[in-house]
């Protein structure tokens, strides 16, 4: 494996904005996209249609889902932008263990900036009334991580440029 291009997780919490980044980022770049929340398994995603928050046994499946998704990538020599939470860091070390090419994209934004969000999403199963349970489990990224932060009341095209930059 003799990759020239990574893989990026863009993570944050719902309703932050990382399905269109990425897909802004992987149409950018020209490469791979997959949106992480349809890895879910039907159970969680059931789970959280029902309001019910996920825990770590929940997200375990779709853990190992989105590590099988980058490795598939990275096979291909990277060049792949997949979302996922990737709440807590333990999920981060997990996804980046053995994988040095992959970077993450955080998007930061304000609870009550992604409650507006989230508001407005239509046909989403992940409802507003879970938006809390996702800030208490967030572990922001800490400085020791393969991490580019991003504003998320940033217009997409300046955080797709920011990133872009960050990649080289």
């Amino acid at each position: 494996m003799n990759l020239a291009k990574p893989v990026l997780v863009v993570m944050g919490v719902a309703g932050c904005g990382k399905s269109t980044l990425g897909l802004a980022l992987a149409d950018r770049l020209g490469w791979t996209f997959k949106d992480g929340d349809d890895l879910h398994t039907p159970a969680a995603v059931a789970k959280m249609r029902a309001g019910q928050p996920l825990g770590d046994l929940d997200r375990a499946p779709w853990l190992r889902a989105v590590e099988a998704w980058i490795d598939a990538c990275l096979e291909q020599d990277g060049g792949g932008v997949i979302t996922c939470s990737a709440l807590k860091r333990a999920y981060r070390d997990g996804l980046a263990a053995g994988r040095p090419w992959v970077k993450f994209v955080f998007i930061e934004l304000s609870p009550e900036a992604a409650a507006e969000r989230i508001g407005n999403r239509r046909d989403h199963f992940f409802p507003p009334s879970l938006l809390a349970s996702q800030f208490a489990a967030l572990e922001p990224p800490a400085d020791d991580e393969s991490v580019i932060r991003v504003d998320g009341t940033l217009p997409i095209a300046t955080m797709v440029d920011e990133v872009a930059a960050r990649i080289g």
